[in-house]
């Protein structure tokens, strides 16, 4: 027991910046005292200018002095009061030592962040924009998130890099808008074939942004004159506050947004075409658009959706719209 209860005193003293020699003073200093200093060194395995530096750490700290004026007779301090004085020392020590660190944290994150700031947003423009945005689809390494919509930047290479990306296993989910629905072709050379190579597409009337994500690394948002039908301008999001932002808004999104599973077929024997028609209207396409895109007339779009209403037993397009939703055809 007594051992233990020395080997917690040792360490609380090491705690308190007391080296393992003067702990071992102060240990005999409190079996033996008063005695003389030569006799609490022989106890603690000291002597000479050993036991003098150990003897004379114990004095500055406040935990031993001399029991009589000139006299060799050494003696501790009582150890409240002596430990006491050691704590309010070493705290003070501490807070110094806090506020030095702080202060140099302090300075190296201003430092840091000045630094960061200064690339948070990069500005790419001009001619600059393809090359921009091809790398981007290329270094790709898990999975990318983007809002598709018109205007269209006049990348030939486009649809190719998508399906590349692709074809490297990478998880691509695309939102598209209505618009991309409508602009001529882009279903059938576009969409269609990135969605037959594995895309996970949804649509929504119209999307927040045009926006591509890139992993979880950085984002591109094209700034894009409408009027024009140009996309001159792109602004590349570094990792921050922002570009948690931009992954918050695709995420939410996604959630809201009707899927879309292509020209695929699935059990029930609903054919493509029939699935295409149900999901350009479930998009918001106009009579018009759908059939055109089907390559059909009005009249003909007319006569198929009432079989696909008499097929599910609904009585107008949006209980047919529901009704395919239940059924797994959209």
């Amino acid at each position: 027991m007594r051992g233990m209860t020395n080997a917690r005193l040792g360490e609380a003293l090491r705690l308190l910046g007391i080296d393992d020699a003067a702990g071992r003073v102060y240990l005999a200093l409190l079996e033996r005292a008063p005695a003389p200093l030569s006799e609490i060194g022989a106890a603690a395995g000291l002597s000479g200018a050993e036991l003098a530096a150990a003897y004379g750490a114990l004095a500055d700290a406040g935990l031993a002095r001399a029991a009589e004026e000139g006299a060799e007779v050494v003696a501790p301090v009582p150890p409240a009061a002596g430990l006491e004085i050691l704590a309010r020392h070493r705290a003070a020590e501490l807070d110094a030592s806090r506020i030095a660190v702080g202060g140099a944290f302090e300075s190296f994150r201003r430092q840091r962040l000045a630094a960061y700031d200064d690339h948070l947003v990069e500005v790419v423009t001009g001619d600059a924009v393809g090359p921009r945005m091809r790398h981007a689809w290329a270094s790709a390494r898990e999975q990318i998130r983007q809002f598709e919509s018109p205007p269209y930047f006049p990348l030939s290479t486009a649809t190719q890099d998508a399906l590349a990306t692709l074809a490297r296993g990478v998880t691509q989910r695309v939102v598209y808008s209505r618009e991309s629905l409508e602009h001529p072709g882009h279903l059938r050379d576009v969409i269609e074939p990135c969605v037959e190579a594995g895309e996970q597409a949804r649509v929504l009337p119209s999307v927040p942004v045009k926006l591509l994500i890139i992993d979880d690394a950085y984002a591109l948002v094209s700034l894009s004159i409408k009027e024009a039908d140009v996309v001159n301008t792109l602004l590349v999001v570094q990792p921050s506050g922002l570009l948690s932002a931009l992954v918050a808004l695709f995420e939410q999104s996604w959630q809201n947004a009707l899927p879309f599973h292509g020209r695929t077929t699935r059990p029930g024997g609903l054919p493509p075409a029939d699935r295409r028609l149900l999901w350009l209207l479930a998009g918001g396409a106009t009579d018009e658009v759908v059939a055109r895109e089907l390559g059909i007339s009005r009249r003909t779009l007319f006569r198929r959706l009432q079989i696909l209403m008499a097929r599910l037993g609904a009585a107008n397009r949006f209980q047919l719209a529901l009704q395919a939703q239940r059924s797994g055809w959209l």
